[in-house]
């Protein structure tokens, strides 16, 4: 990329938050993934030249929080400060790149709650009354009996406590056929869609009055009503009002609120869906721009929570994986609005295939090639062909479906969109066959045309990914001798932009292949062997005659070339030297042999097999191995030299 491009002109804002997350636990996977969400969803609106304002941060008061604190020996704000702190290590370890980190023991935050209850209380929308219900102290609420599962808490699991106390309630039932309305009038307020219906669903029937205060001297961990200090405000009536806090905090409300959007999970749809804009109407703010609700990471034994003792720690996942590859996975196998199945075997296997596989083995093969016919340096380029024209346009349409998919939250749209282009280029390379333009000088002029080629495209795929991927696409050109320099979301579409006579600078691996085996030998266990008390005999195949046998064509033959098959992780592309005669195999031997172990070695071809594909590429033949029962293979050959071509009998 060239040292004079420039970052687009702003052409748009976009104010993302994430819940606040309570501070009664540390951080888990699902914070981590709604966290990540909106950090890559900030960095691609700031790829495409947009204005963002990323808040997240912690929910610090109520009657959790005290008891948690009590628990652990501390007083309510040792304990927050120690919580909080953490929630921040993790998000920088994870590379969340927030603007700002709130918590809601601040005292500007408390201020600004404080006068916006007096706002509501001055409307006539608070009143005093008596209120009694099922209890959950974790999710801080009152449940009807409707809303509950086989008698027990929808989010927690847990059997409700009956209480009935003096409260303040706001009169959010009042605004309920308001509310209606405009998210009839408004149907992408709340996305995916599956989720304004079920607010709509909610408000078919009274809602009834808010409960937002409770007595202080049963919770005195909580800001005080500013008319009657007696009482401390509803967590929620606290907590939401952060979005608010932190863009009055900095007298930024005009220039973000009507384009604020909420990312949240699904079990905090209603307070963010009915009580917050009913509490903004009342206050006289606008209505946020969208809601965009997620769904649960799930394991096998269902949705994580502490009492199943199923919660994943994504720091442990960060450093054994790294983090671009955990970042990678998160918005690779979730569907927006949808649930997710969540296993390590799934995370390593997505590894494997997305990012060693195809992304990483083509900076690999690339850089090789380059190192190989190009002394490392990025030709310009040469002759151009059709092949390099239809693999050029494909990168040039991927910036506008990137950006459709990044509107509508459909990350893993963006990652298969970006994973597809890049498979079309390790397909080009299998097509086009560099290996072969390289033998020829008169085919120097396509050899550079396709190099150069492989460059853009890896180039291309770099700034696709930085958002999800940011320190392994800044590694990838890195490893190109790309300058890093600014550069927008269209200009990943534009190849005129990349210079000539730069040097590369190979590295490590991109993306280490994960070994599957070992892995999940380390979470089942090894299997217990039984040992037996004889050897058990040999299984032989039917008997066959001599003449059946002569039938097969054997001959030695020898290994010009390797290159691992584009979409395959078991497979490798051999060019072989059989006589006078050229033959392209394709094997399933990569797990034991690696495409340079491969090239030189002389092996032996059944070479009157009739040709077939194997993941789209054409195999002429097949090579002979010997296998154990523990799967370990040996290419059978030669003990001593004998021509290419000789017949095996």
């Amino acid at each position: 990329m060239t040292q004079d491009s420039k970052h687009g002109e702003e052409n748009g804002t976009f104010y993302a938050t994430t819940p606040i997350f309570y501070v009664n636990a540390e951080p888990h996977l699902g914070h981590a993934y709604t966290t990540t969400l909106v950090d890559v969803a900030s960095r691609y609106h700031r790829l495409m030249g947009e204005d963002v304002y990323f808040l997240t941060g912690t929910d610090e008061h109520g009657e959790k929080i005290q008891k948690a604190a009590e628990a652990a020996g501390m007083g309510p704000q040792e304990y927050t400060d120690r919580v909080a702190d953490r929630f921040k290590a993790t998000w920088d370890e994870l590379g969340i790149n927030y603007d700002r980190f709130i918590r809601t023991t601040e005292d500007y935050h408390k201020q600004v709650v404080s006068d916006l209850l007096q706002r509501v209380y001055d409307n006539g929308d608070i009143i005093f009354g008596e209120y009694g219900g099922l209890y959950c102290v974790q999710c801080e609420r009152y449940y009807t009996d409707k809303e509950l599962e086989g008698g027990r808490c929808p989010q927690h699991d847990v059997v409700l406590e009956y209480r009935s106390e003096e409260n303040y309630f706001f009169r959010m039932e009042r605004y309920r056929p308001w509310l209606r309305k405009y998210l009839e009038d408004n149907p992408d307020t709340i996305r995916p869609e599956g989720y304004r219906t079920e607010v709509l669903s909610m408000l078919r029937e009274p809602i009834g009055d808010l409960s937002i205060s409770r007595p202080r001297d049963r919770v005195p961990w909580g800001i005080p009503l500013p008319w009657d200090d007696k009482h401390v405000t509803y967590v929620w009536f606290d907590a939401l009002i952060n979005y608010y806090t932190a863009l009055k905090e900095n007298d930024t409300v005009d220039r973000y609120w009507p384009h604020a959007q909420h990312f949240i999970a699904k079990d905090i749809l209603k307070p963010h869906g009915v009580f917050w804009p009913t509490m903004l109407k009342s206050a006289g703010l606008p209505v946020y721009r969208h809601l965009n609700v997620h769904g649960y990471w799930l394991t096998d034994t269902g949705k994580m929570s502490k009492s199943k003792g199923n919660v994943v720690a994504p720091l442990d996942l960060k450093d054994k994986y790294g983090v671009d590859a955990f970042r990678y996975f998160l918005m690779r196998d979730m569907t927006f609005g949808l649930d997710s199945t969540f296993s390590e075997v799934s995370l390593a296997e997505r590894i494997n295939a997305d990012l060693a596989n195809d992304l990483g083995n083509l900076l690999g093969r690339t850089t090789g090639m380059l190192s190989r016919y190009r002394d490392g340096v990025v030709p310009a380029e040469g002759e151009v062909m059709a092949a390099d024209t239809e693999l050029r346009k494909a990168f040039e349409l991927l910036p506008a479906r990137v950006r459709m998919a990044v509107e509508r939250v459909q990350f893993d749209r963006v990652t298969q969109a970006v994973n597809e282009a890049v498979s079309l280029t390790n397909k080009y390379i299998s097509d086009v066959k560099p290996w072969e333009l390289a033998k020829d000088p008169a085919q120097a002029g396509r050899l550079d045309t396709v190099l150069r080629t492989c460059v853009q495209a890896l180039n291309s795929a770099s700034i696709l990914l930085d958002p999800i991927i940011p320190q392994k696409a800044r590694d990838l050109r890195a490893q190109l001798g790309i300058a890093e320099v600014a550069f927008t979301l269209e200009s990943a579409g534009d190849w005129s932009q990349l210079g000539a006579g730069f040097s590369i600078q190979p590295g490590e691996p991109l993306f280490p292949r994960v070994d599957l085996d070992e892995l999940k030998s380390q979470i089942e266990g090894p299997a217990a062997a039984e040992p037996a008390e004889e050897s058990a005999g040999l299984v032989h195949k039917p008997d066959i005659t001599i003449d059946r046998f002569g039938e097969l064509e054997l001959r030695v033959a020898t290994v010009e070339s390797a290159e691992p098959h584009p979409k395959a992780d078991r497979l490798l592309v051999l060019q072989l030297k059989v006589g006078n005669e050229r033959r392209q195999v394709v094997s399933g031997i990569r797990q034991h042999y690696s495409a340079e172990d491969m090239v030189g070695r002389v092996i032996i071809l059944v070479a009157n097999l009739p040709a077939i594909k194997l993941r789209g590429i054409e195999s002429q033949g097949m090579i002979l191995a010997a296998s154990d029962d523990a799967g370990q293979l040996s290419l059978v050959t030669l003990d001593r030299p004998l021509p290419s071509g000789s017949e095996v009998s």
